[in-house]
């Protein structure tokens, strides 16, 4: 049997991988404060007899875009966009604490705050708390102030925004959310920032997604081709050897 099929195969693979993940990136093209995710893949040679002519396709370490999406001014309140490279702190549903870009927040029934999602932002001693019939207004370093007819301004609580750096980098996990290295809470950034009524949108360039998602379509039916090549050899070869046997 031609081992060719085993290489192919491979990078049949990895194209079928980053197809689906320029796939996903496509479909949140427009949702606000989303992360582009990158593959990458490595070409590692086949160790054995002989001259290493042929490498296997293995998927490396994948990330993220860290490339800051287009703000849009809302003039809601409670729309919030995160400046530089700094992420909002939300409660996960396995609850971790955990990250994200999004920025359109709500007031559930219960009085919490909560990103688009439902899940409760985390302020500096845990979820912040509205009171009922409550105005909020969001200071730049995540201050969150409530107003009560006939009451002094009241303040909530300070938005918990965290910075990633080299040696504290996010990780996406299969919910979508980010987290720290081994899920391990960042420490607040004092010095982060957002922007009060605007939202961050999408890094995704949909034109590049499109025109990767033709290309790789393009590499997975070179791959077919070749295990189409590999078989017909390998049929070829035993129909040489019955006709000399």
């Amino acid at each position: 049997m031609d081992r060719l099929i085993y290489t192919a195969m491979t990078g049949a693979n990895a194209a079928q991988h980053r197809q689906q993940l320029l796939a996903n990136n496509l479909a949140n093209a427009s949702t606000p404060g989303f992360r582009a995710e990158l593959s990458t893949f490595r070409a590692v040679p086949v160790r054995g007899d002989g001259a290493s002519t042929r490498v296997f396709a293995l998927e490396a370490t994948a990330g993220h875009s860290d490339a800051p999406g287009p703000i849009t001014s809302t003039g809601r309140n409670l729309d919030v966009a995160a400046r530089g490279n700094s992420y909002f702190a939300v409660l996960g549903l396995d609850g971790t604490e955990a990250y994200t870009r999004a920025g359109s927040l709500e007031v559930d029934t219960e009085g919490s705050l909560v990103n688009p999602q439902g899940l409760p932002m985390l302020g500096d001693g845990g979820p912040i708390v509205v009171p009922a019939n409550a105005q909020l207004a969001m200071g730049e370093d995540g201050t969150v102030t409530a107003r009560v007819s006939g009451q002094p301004p009241q303040t909530l609580g300070r938005l918990k925004l965290v910075t990633p750096d080299a040696d504290n980098r996010l990780q996406r996990s299969e919910d979508g959310l980010f987290r720290g290295p081994l899920g391990d809470p960042l420490v607040a950034d004092a010095n982060a920032r957002l922007q009060s009524g605007a939202l961050e949108g999408s890094n995704v360039n949909p034109i590049e997604a499109m025109v990767g998602m033709i290309a790789v379509g393009r590499q997975f039916e070179v791959q077919m081709r070749m295990l189409q090549n590999g078989e017909t050899n390998d049929k070829t070869a035993s129909q040489l050897l019955s006709l000399n046997g």
